[in-house]
């Protein structure tokens, strides 16, 4: 090995010393922000899941700018009319572009890579293509239902949920959405058999596609079930939640139940209410690989 003169080393010494400092500051200057992507609500009362995710993601990220955008072009103008100004995907990304974030962290707040999050998917890259260099790098955190391990850790958040007040012999069904043209359908499945396998009194329909109603009645049947707990599978206990599962026209699941002379529980609690399942969403936005900027 050769020999270098220890005078080299104490006259180089200083100057790499200098360069490090130098370099330092550039490498902590480096911001983030994150952007939360929801297809939102305009229910007051599903507001608290919402605001739980927030409060996690702060705490989570705590020097990064958390902004939020509302896909539903709907939700927003009727939120605008309440004096809540809540922007798009587009409004969002400028947002933090003027805050001066190097790197963004996109985080899909949808169950499954549907409609909805190809959309917002889309959204993305047609500004970024418009707007290349307002960032080093843009994350896309992927939805709720990934991998196996967010079923897992979704069954435990919601059946640990239910503990200490379903009693033995009461069903559980949970309302999804699901999609028109079957689009998700597989994941949904996925998570049903998880929930099964954990819990042989839970069964998971949804509100579109493949897994109806009709899937709820056939759990009825086998577990001779008089008493079934309703919970939405969705982030928020908006709409659907409080019209097609609890409401009382007589299509939703809680007066189809009733009809039947048996005892429907409504609990109109979103998932991102629920501890567990925002841990899953945060997750996603931490490991988050898929650079849009990435040549």
């Amino acid at each position: 090995m050769r020999h270098i003169p220890t005078t080299f080393l104490r006259s180089a010494l200083p100057a790499l010393l200098l360069t490090l400092c130098l370099a330092l500051p550039a490498l902590a200057a480096q911001k983030e922000g994150l952007l939360l992507v929801a297809f939102g609500t305009s229910v007051p009362e599903a507001q608290p899941a919402l605001t739980a995710i927030d409060k996690e993601f702060k705490a989570a990220f705590p020097h990064s700018p958390v902004i939020w955008a509302y896909t539903s072009s709907i939700i927003r103008a009727k939120l605008e009319k309440k004096g809540v100004h809540i922007g798009d995907v587009a409004a969002g990304l400028e947002e933090l572009a003027r805050q001066k974030v190097d790197v963004v962290r996109v985080q899909s707040l949808h169950v499954v890579a549907g409609e909805e999050f190809s959309e917002m998917e889309r959204l993305l890259v047609s500004w970024l293509a418009r707007h290349p260099d307002s960032f080093k790098a843009v994350y896309l955190g992927r939805p709720l239902l990934e991998s196996r391990q967010d079923a897992e850790d979704v069954c435990r958040a919601v059946l640990g949920a239910t503990e200490g007040r379903r009693k033995p012999g009461e069903l559980l069904a949970l309302m999804g959405h699901g999609q028109s043209h079957g689009r998700g359908d597989m994941v949904i499945e996925g998570m049903r058999a998880t929930l099964s396998y954990a819990d042989n009194l839970a069964v998971l329909a949804t509100v579109e596609g493949s897994r109806g109603f009709d899937q709820v009645l056939a759990a009825i049947k086998t577990s001779r079930a008089s008493v079934i707990w309703l919970q939405p599978f969705m982030v928020v206990a908006g709409d659907h939640a409080r019209n097609d599962l609890a409401g009382d026209e007589p299509d939703s699941w809680a007066s189809r139940i009733r009809a039947l002379g048996l005892t429907p529980r409504p609990v109109l609690t979103g998932l991102g209410e629920l501890p567990g399942v925002r841990a899953v969403f945060v997750r996603h936005a931490r490991d988050s690989r898929d650079d849009l900027l990435k040549k």
